[in-house]
């Protein structure tokens, strides 16, 4: 019996002595390596030259959100030449835009929000968005309602301008948009 216990006791030591010798042979210092996607040599700062990412709308955004969001934009149009506009209009669009003042949008343009992700043409749900607000729409009693040409604006009111149909739309377009948006 105290061969048995003797050797219990020498096969306990050795087993201590080898998991010590085995932890001593590690610097402690030593950080456990840990998978990345990012390579060593790539720098995690961006680079200077990195334009700035465009803000985008959200659908819950209020108007002060908005004008929010564009201030920027105006900062930049009148760093360019061009006064503020207190609705945060992109000034100008189509061909009739004077060279001077293109060129000063395209200056800008970093700085002009993208609309609302579920309304963006970029998305390509964006159309399903669309028909489903129009669904939306309908069931709260707006007769002359569509999915617009572009795919995924809504256009009211019909060939007649049905003003009840826009009206109807003006109501209930951002609830029935906020609706769509939570179900997906």
């Amino acid at each position: 019996m105290f061969r048995t216990s003797a050797r219990l006791g020498l096969v306990a030591v050795i087993a201590v002595l080898g998991v010590t010798g085995c932890s001593q042979g590690k610097p402690e210092a030593e950080k456990p390596r840990v998978a990345t996607l990012i390579p060593p040599s790539a720098s995690a700062a961006p680079s200077a030259s990195a334009a700035p990412e465009r803000p985008r709308q959200r659908l819950d955004d209020t108007e002060a959100d908005y004008q929010a969001l564009v201030k920027p934009y105006q900062k930049c149009m009148k760093a360019q030449g061009f006064a503020d506009q207190k609705s945060g209009a992109s000034w100008a669009e189509g061909d009739d835009v004077p060279e001077e003042l293109r060129k000063a949008q395209d200056a800008c343009k970093n700085f002009w929000p993208l609309p609302p992700w579920e309304m963006d043409d970029a998305n390509p749900e964006a159309k399903d968005f669309a028909r489903d607000t129009v669904k939306c729409l309908k069931a709260k009693g707006v007769k002359y309602v569509e999915v617009a040409d572009d795919g995924i604006g809504i256009s009211s009111g019909g060939k007649d301008n049905d003003s009840r149909s826009i009206a109807l739309t003006g109501e209930y377009l951002d609830a029935c948009q906020r609706e769509v948006a939570a179900k997906k």
